[in-house]
């Protein structure tokens, strides 16, 4: 709740103790909550009222508006001829000004009703008044609330108490607005590669090359999602270098035709020393993305993008950097949940032919017996030895020996027949020459 001190202007006829703005969501209202308007959505509330006495009013305006405003001074510039003996010395003072501003927002209405005819003022009695709004933010699409270091986006509602021969009295709530963004577009699950590579020394004395090669897995991610960085450094230099990763958030302003950045770290993780002649391998080092906002790409005066930085801390020489772009969303990202259970379905489909086709019992395989006769198995096994006397002759106990079975394997195999039959068959053998 938006609230004003109490007021007495000249010529008024009661003082105002309370001026106050309540929205119906308040959670939605402040910027540090995690939640906030989108377009479309509507925004109610009341504007509450309490008077110490009956006091004269020409209207009551509720007010909602939304812009995005840039702002900054450039650097006075060198005037040549301005010093002694015609050297160029810098002007005193800040240089021209840059503005811009891009209105999103701008919403009116008359909480009060008019007053009777011939006359400029309705007066209302002492005690508590209250008066209910809503409205609708358009359809089309809004800019996420932004405060950056050169400009910022914002949306407010304001209610303006108007008295005769006073000044006019106001209360102001701010409204939080998102641009949603689905981390889950095909565009944001596509995963990123670099890899770079740089000699370390200079001229003719060089110590040898220190490459780099790091991935992620996707484009898009949310707050407080942790980042898995796969990345393989070698290291081939004479030098200790120490690998790095780090979000980077870049403020984009344009304003007059000219373009000021910003660009400032948000999170940091840093690897293991690696020696000379060495390599590392990092199998999903995680990086957590912190509480920021998200990527605003849809504004023509103010973006706000960010990127992954892996890079190498080489002493004595530049950092070997790799920075790959990412967007911070606020829809997480579903698809890799969504598609292990979709792989897990379609397995179990493919699976199920076995329940249709598999018999409840299965059938036994065909006794040996069944296949090779008696006489056959006379041919190859000697009589069967007679049954020994188990107490006599068994020193450890029955179930520790294995029982020997009546139909022993088929035998092996041999290109000789055992048993040729009595015509042998010739036929005639042909060599080529």
């Amino acid at each position: 709740m938006a609230a004003a001190g109490p007021g007495q202007g000249p010529g008024a006829g009661g003082a105002v103790k309370t001026l106050a703005l309540v929205l119906e969501d308040e959670a939605r209202r402040g910027s540090g909550s995690g939640g906030g308007y989108c377009s479309g959505d509507t925004v109610s509330g009341q504007v509450l009222l309490e008077l110490a006495g009956p006091l004269p009013l020409r209207g009551l305006r509720l007010e909602a508006a939304g812009r995005a405003r840039v702002a900054w001074s450039e650097s006075s510039g060198a005037v040549p001829g301005a010093g002694t003996w015609g050297v160029a010395v810098r002007a005193p003072g800040p240089g021209p000004r840059r503005e811009a501003e891009v209105r999103y927002l701008d919403i009116r209405q008359s909480l009060l009703r008019d007053p009777p005819e011939g006359e400029e003022s309705l007066v209302l009695l002492d005690g508590r008044h209250e008066f209910p709004f809503s409205f609708q933010l358009p359809q089309e699409p809004l800019v996420t609330s932004f405060t950056g270091k050169y400009g910022s986006i914002e949306y407010y509602v304001k209610a303006i108490l108007e008295r005769p021969a006073a000044p006019d009295q106001s209360v102001q709530a701010e409204l939080q607005v998102i641009s949603h963004i689905d981390v889950s577009s095909p565009a944001l699950l596509t995963p990123v590669l670099r890899s770079q590579e740089k000699m370390v020394g200079c001229w003719f004395f060089t110590s040898g090359p220190v490459s780099l090669s790091a991935k992620i897995e996707r484009k898009g991610y949310c707050n407080g999602e942790a980042i898995p960085i796969y990345a393989e450094i070698e290291n081939c230099s004479s030098r200790l270098i120490v690998p790095k990763a780090a979000i980077f958030q870049t403020q984009t302003y344009l304003a007059s035709g000219k373009t000021k950045t910003f660009r400032q770290m948000v999170a940091n993780v840093r690897g293991n020393h690696i020696a000379s002649g060495s390599t590392d391998t990092w199998n999903g080092k995680t990086l957590k993305i912190p509480p920021v906002s998200p990527s605003i790409l849809d504004c023509c005066i103010i973006r706000v993008e960010y990127s992954l930085a892996v890079y190498i801390h080489i002493p004595g020489a530049k950092k070997l950097m790799i920075e790959m772009p990412l967007v911070i969303g606020t829809i997480p990202c579903i698809g890799f949940s969504s598609r292990n259970s979709s792989i897990t379905s379609q397995f179990s489909m493919d699976m199920s032919w076995l329940a249709l086709t598999m018999p409840e019992h299965p059938e036994a395989p065909p006794n040996y017996a069944d296949v090779v006769s008696e006489e056959e198995f006379s041919r190859h096994v000697p009589a069967y030895p007679p049954p020994i006397d188990c107490e006599e002759q068994l020193c450890c106990p029955v179930f520790a020996y294995i029982q020997e079975f009546r139909f022993q394997p088929p035998p092996l195999y041999s290109e000789i027949d055992p048993h040729p039959t009595d015509v042998e068959e010739i036929q005639p053998v042909s060599f080529m020459l």
